[in-house]
């Protein structure tokens, strides 16, 4: 007999199982591959296709597909609805397939790799369109918002480079940017910006304009500085990191100069290795060593849910665009596709809305006058307006010169 302990997970009850019974539940997972698994409030399909860690889980062409790599060193274009591989592409990695991206208004996806490989592929007919060797192990790509350019780090240069995305051409290369590792960069929603973070732990933002880095921030993460992600407009990053923690950080107002980060509070028992936001901002997604995927309201910056299931460290996280499917990749060579549509009716998570106030204040919004809740460790800047008002603000960022060395 076994006692299911967490009745948000999805794990497999362990068992006693005759081989041939065994046998049977195997090819009933494979068979139902399109079916959900609606054992617990939060329902799930696993796509099983890799053999080895999955690197990255990308929801992408209005969500009907999903787009993932792996440490096998391929990369497979998922059909959503069926959970089928609609293509499998290979051949062409000789090690771990870090990272893949989507170009934008285009049907091409970039796959970087630590056999110094930058590859475009057309989705469509499976076929390599060109291909780049850079000068070091790449751990991270993006795209830009235009679908012109093409961001890439390297190890152990620690630096990026930035490459036309219709011919790989390099562009720019900007060596020792960090002092270690890149773990990730990302275009900022305008393609203005590149950001990356790193094992050393900081934050820096390159200006394509100027061509210069702008902004650099000790982030005081306690740990490894192991993922980051854009709110839509640019005005908000987010930082993951191997001390358990998130941070969220005003690049609009700047108060990080003074007052650091945001803190996310109560929520992973692991490192955190990964995050997203969704297109309106008011979710944040992310995924930790700890096996789980946490969801986190972003108007009162508190965790509301924690999804189990992986048997290992998930290591990517992606959210749809109506934010009714979360998709999670994991060392334990599957892809998870949560349905969290009917969230706020789970007991679980109504309670927790319940009993947050602990660590929360009720502020008046200076924008439109309606309460919010905001954390007791958010910097006054963000202070004055609810997350709504801030998010419709029109950007007053401007490029600023580097200082004076």
């Amino acid at each position: 007999m076994s006692t299911n302990i967490d009745p948000l997970s999805v794990e497999e009850e362990e068992g006693e199982e005759e081989e041939g019974e065994e046998e049977e539940q195997q090819e009933k997972r494979r068979g139902a591959a399109g079916a959900w698994n609606r054992e617990s409030p939060v329902p799930v399909k696993v796509l099983r296709g890799h053999g080895d860690t999955v690197t990255t889980a990308r929801l992408c062409f209005s969500d009907r597909r999903l787009l993932s790599c792996s440490s096998d060193r391929t990369a497979i274009l998922w059909d959503v609805e069926s959970c089928r591989p609609l293509r499998v592409f290979d051949g062409v990695h000789g090690k771990t397939i870090s990272e893949c991206a989507l170009i934008p208004n285009s049907n091409r996806m970039v796959t970087v790799s630590w056999d110094k490989k930058m590859v475009a592929w057309d989705l469509e007919t499976g076929q390599t369109l060109w291909k780049w060797r850079q000068g070091g192990l790449l751990t991270s790509c993006s795209a830009s918002s235009d679908g012109c350019l093409l961001v890439c780090a390297a190890d152990p240069q620690n630096g990026v480079y930035i490459s036309d995305a219709a011919s790989g051409q390099r562009l720019h290369h900007v060596s020792d940017h960090h002092r270690s590792t890149i773990t990730r960069c990302r275009f900022d929603p305008q393609s203005q910006r590149v950001a990356t973070v790193s094992a050393d732990r900081s934050i820096r933002l390159w200006d394509l304009l100027v061509q210069k880095t702008t902004v650099s921030i000790d982030s005081n993460h306690g740990n490894v500085v192991s993922d980051c992600c854009f709110t839509n407009n640019g005005h908000f990053l987010c930082t993951a990191s191997w001390d358990k923690t998130l941070k969220l950080w005003d690049l609009e107002a700047g108060g990080f100069r003074s007052h650091g980060g945001t803190l996310l509070q109560r929520g992973h028992e692991g490192s955190v290795s990964c995050c997203s936001f969704s297109a309106d901002a008011n979710l944040l997604v992310s995924g930790s060593y700890d096996r789980t995927v946490a969801l986190w309201d972003m108007s009162s910056l508190c965790q509301t849910l924690q999804l189990k299931g992986h048997s290992d460290w998930v290591t990517d996280v992606s959210v749809s665009a109506d934010r009714k499917l979360v998709a999670s990749a994991s060392k334990d060579g599957t892809v998870r596709l949560w349905d969290i549509d009917n969230m706020e009716e789970i007991p679980e998570v109504m309670e927790k809305r319940r009993t947050e106030g602990s660590g929360i204040h009720i502020l008046k919004c200076e924008e439109c006058g309606k309460p919010f809740p905001v954390s007791r460790l958010q910097t006054s800047e963000l202070l004055t307006q609810c997350v709504f008002c801030r998010l419709r603000s029109p950007s007053r960022y401007r490029p600023q010169p580097p200082p004076l060395m």
